[in-house]
This record gives C-alpha cells, structure tokens and sequence, in this order.
C-alpha cells in the first residue's frame, strides 16, 4: 500500500502484531491476531482495538482517530510479515460490521494493483467465493500469497 505504516510489534510465532494508532484521540493500541482454523493453512485474520485489561481484541470498538488508511496500509504490512513466515497460509478476514467489511473492501480496491503484485485475493459473494473484483460488495475476504 501506497500510505505510511506504524512500527509493529511481531509475537515469537509471527501470529501476533501489536501498534498503537495515534491520531486525533489520542494513541490507541491495536491488535491483530492471526488465529489457525480446522482447515489446513487456513487462519482467520482478527483486528482491532486492545482490550488492555483482558489482552484480546475489541473488533467493536470505534476509535475515529482519522488515521483508519495508515492502520489499513499497517495491517496489510501484517499480512506480508505473516505470509512470509507462513508461506502456505491462506488468510480468512471480514468485518465485525457490515460497515467495517465495506471499509476493507475499499481499501483492497483503492489498493488493488498493490495488493495483487504479492497476493491472490478472492472475494466472498452470495455463499460462493469468486476472484475479487472492484464494486462487488463482499461478505469477506480470502488472500493467499503469491509464491
């Protein structure tokens, strides 16, 4: 992505990224998790605000601190830490709203060309995955890194 990134914070395994968004409101922690499914290479992506006392993700949370392309271009650099550890990985995300899952999927389209230089993108529409295409309006989203 075209847009500046935050410095992340890498777990041991490569599934866990920690920064803070700093903005309007003030510096807020994040969280991404990269979580195994029962499918082979299949990890669900999980992202949001850090719930400090219980050390999980807020996916509910709305922080507004006017910096939501420097967090979207930060979690995609996630993305491409992980895959590089986890070549294999196939990558489930969607939003915890349908608002959010449309915020994604803007941001995959205003990043399309970036995007698919490293990844196979597939969109899910109507029960039924597809290659992702700019203004279909997804349910969520499956990336695989190009080898």
């Amino acid at each position: 992505m075209n847009t500046d990134k935050y410095p992340l914070t890498v777990g041991e395994t490569s599934m866990v990224y920690e920064f803070f968004s700093e903005g309007i409101n003030g510096k807020i922690p994040k969280l991404i998790i990269f979580s195994e499914t029962n499918l082979h290479n299949f990890y669900n992506l999980g992202f949001g605000d850090k719930n400090e006392q219980a050390g999980n993700i807020d996916d509910l949370a709305i922080t507004n601190n006017g910096d939501s392309q420097k967090v979207l271009a930060t979690v995609a650099s996630s993305l491409l830490q992980f895959t590089d550890k986890y070549p294999n990985a196939m990558v489930y995300a969607t939003g915890s709203t349908k608002s959010r899952t449309r915020l994604y999927r803007m941001g995959i389209s205003n990043n399309f060309e970036m995007i698919e230089a490293n990844f196979e993108i597939f969109g899910q529409y109507q029960d039924r995955w597809q290659p992702f295409e700019k203004g279909v309006e997804y349910e969520a989203f499956f990336v695989k890194r190009k080898l």
